[in-house]
């Protein structure tokens, strides 16, 4: 789970008139969009709208790896939440947060593997990224570059301006 601070309601002055809102200072968020009469999809947004006041993060491809290099388990769901939470990690180290995340690609190699254990795919995802739903694809590939990858993920964020320890 991302290690963000817990969001705590804020007292705003605006003119003369105080607001209470759960809202962090900043820019506004990004919102989900939606076609007029479209069904809202299940687990993921159709697109992402950016306001302006973001800087634009693009996370390059993430297998289930530790920190180390090292792959823990060669199991689908366990290698996918890994590298899930390797593009929240570097999006934190970006200044965002899970809820920053504007698009995700995930690639594997076995699309019968996701599709068969969805379940436990969706529990994983919502462990690293709660109800947030970005723009999201999965493609199937032939093969990784990392022979023990059965999934790689790669990420876009859009976190506030100024924010982060960006190298």
């Amino acid at each position: 789970m991302s290690s963000s601070p817990p969001r705590c309601a804020l007292m705003r002055t605006t003119g003369r008139v105080m607001r209470m809102t759960t809202s962090p200072p900043g820019p506004p968020a990004p919102r989900a969009v939606l076609p007029a009469g479209w069904p809202r999809p299940s687990g993921y947004s159709q697109a992402i709208c950016v306001p302006e006041g973001r800087d634009f993060v693009f996370v390059a491809g993430q297998v289930g790896w530790d920190q180390g290099g090292r792959f823990a388990s060669k199991d689908f769901v366990l290698q996918f939440e890994q590298a899930l939470r390797n593009c929240v990690s570097i999006v934190e180290a970006a200044g965002g947060r899970a809820a920053d995340i504007v698009r995700l690609t995930v690639f594997c190699i076995d699309c019968s593997a996701y599709r068969a254990r969805l379940a436990e795919v969706g529990a994983a995802y919502r462990r690293v990224m709660g109800a947030h739903y970005p723009a999201m694809s999965l493609v199937q590939v032939a093969a990784l570059v990392e022979e023990s990858a059965q999934v790689e993920i790669e990420a876009t964020a859009a976190v506030p301006a100024a924010r982060g320890d960006v190298r």
